[in-house]
């Protein structure tokens, strides 16, 4: 199932590339940088993937990165990358509690959470 509506004109109302990947290119590189580390740290010789179980409290780790924003963490990650993953990650777990598709990258934890692919 798939986030995007099937009307062609509703689609294309949807700057993906235009209106994010574009604007924010560099900020996206360092938040995948974060999911990357993320993994190798929760999740080690495992593929990709978003353990969900592993950390939920994402307001409040997203607001001790904001306190040390413009600094780098003692893993050479920005704060403010850090902040900004675990806002998609708050918004993410939003939407799909108001009905959108669990995302692909997520994984079934030892909490026992759903399952995408």
């Amino acid at each position: 199932m798939s986030e995007l509506p099937v009307d062609a004109k509703e689609r294309k109302a949807i700057p993906l590339a235009s209106g994010v990947l574009d604007y924010f290119t560099a900020a996206l590189i360092e938040i995948a940088k974060v999911s990357k580390a993320g993994n190798d740290q929760h999740n080690p010789g495992q593929p990709l993937h978003w353990a969900r179980g592993k950390s939920t409290d994402h307001s409040d780790t997203m607001l001790r990165h904001f306190v040390e924003r413009g600094t780098v963490d003692t893993d050479g990650i920005r704060h403010s990358a850090k902040m900004a993953w675990r806002a998609l990650a708050l918004l993410q777990e939003e939407l799909e509690a108001a009905g959108a598709p669990v995302s692909r990258g997520s994984r079934v934890t030892t909490t026992g959470e759903k399952k995408s692919a």
